[in-house]
């Protein structure tokens, strides 16, 4: 097994099964309107035709309670991978239809809410995309509300198609391709884990603190902790998540470009010093009063997101888009 699947346990995800995987046009619109994606794996899946010998179905259950609360879901995918199947006419088409589950009854067939419906046909193999987003966020909303998907499978006639001879997989094929769903959202906290392990390494150096004007920590590869002996700008810094002994849990990258701002901020400030009209006027009130009013800072005047993948407590593969993480421009502030 590879290292990424080895790390895995349970109810995981392999991370390229993950959108990022698939590049419809529909799906950039979805990745371009959130900056965090969170994928859940099938917790429950059963079959029956308990009431109508000629019905089968499959019923799917995910628990979304890692999503943080008061979040709305952008939009939201159930996903089910199809094999090819020699076993039925290759011109026969087939419907999947997927259902949200209303209510259940002990003596009679659930309420159902059809969701969305795809025609496929036996010879064909890839993943099937089902909308679920008003689902989802019924879901996030009302949890108890949350009794899960049933799945149909259909000729064009109406006669009932067992979904796993139709060459649907469920929770117990390949793991690669075993059924999930997969959310968009925008979320502007970091997340809990994200917290949580930096939280485990108090005592060790801390590579998280904030750079004044008079020193930025050295523990990041590129920073070469010479005096600061030149003009504000921008420079070099790779952060590594395995120094930061993070790799146990960030599946990618390894690492990113996140640069940092260093120099002096001395009057006259010039126009490549990028520097705001308070700080113009700071500096300039420190050449008077060099002992009340500080020099101002060098510091980013722009910055940019980067993407991490990751496992939240749960193992659930998450992708989100951090936003303010790398210094694209920098300035005396």
């Amino acid at each position: 097994a590879s290292e990424e699947t080895g790390r895995v346990r349970g109810a995981s995800l392999p991370f390229h099964m993950l959108p990022s995987a698939h590049h419809r046009p529909l799906e950039e619109s979805f990745l371009s309107q959130a900056d965090t994606i969170m994928s859940f794996v099938n917790g429950v899946e059963q079959t029956e035709d308990t009431f109508h010998h000629k019905t089968q179905w499959k019923e799917f259950k995910f628990d979304l309670t890692r999503i943080p609360r008061g979040e709305m879901v952008t939009a939201a995918e159930f996903r089910i991978y199809k094999t090819s199947n020699e076993s039925f006419p290759g011109n026969l088409t087939l419907h999947v239809t997927v259902y949200q589950v209303l209510q259940e009854f002990h003596d009679r067939e659930p309420h159902l809410l059809l969701l969305d419906s795809q025609e496929m046909w036996p010879m064909e193999e890839g993943w099937l995309e089902f909308d679920i987003t008003a689902t989802s966020n019924d879901w996030l909303m009302n949890p108890h509300y949350n009794l899960g998907l049933r799945l149909f499978v259909e000729t064009e006639g109406g006669g009932s198609v067992d979904p796993g001879s139709a060459g649907l997989v469920g929770r117990r094929g390949p793991r690669t391709k075993r059924p999930f769903m997969v959310t968009f959202f925008r979320a502007s906290q970091a997340p809990v884990r994200t917290i949580r392990a930096a939280n485990r390494r108090k005592g060790r150096k801390k590579y998280g603190e904030r750079p004044s004007c008079e020193r930025l920590p050295g523990t990041f590869a590129g920073y070469n902790g010479r005096e600061q002996t030149q003009v504000c700008k921008r420079h070099d810094l790779y952060v590594s998540f395995r120094e930061l002994d993070w790799q146990d849990w960030i599946i990618a990258p390894e690492g990113y470009e996140a640069f940092y701002c260093d120099g002096d901020c001395s009057f006259p400030l010039g126009s490549h010093m990028n520097a705001s009209n308070h700080a113009i006027v700071q500096a300039l009130v420190h050449l008077m009063k060099p002992d009340a009013v500080p020099k101002p800072c060098c510091a980013p005047t722009k910055l940019s997101a980067t993407s991490v993948l990751y496992f939240d407590d749960k193992y659930n593969v998450i992708l989100k888009k951090y936003r303010n993480m790398v210094a694209k421009s920098c300035g005396c502030q």
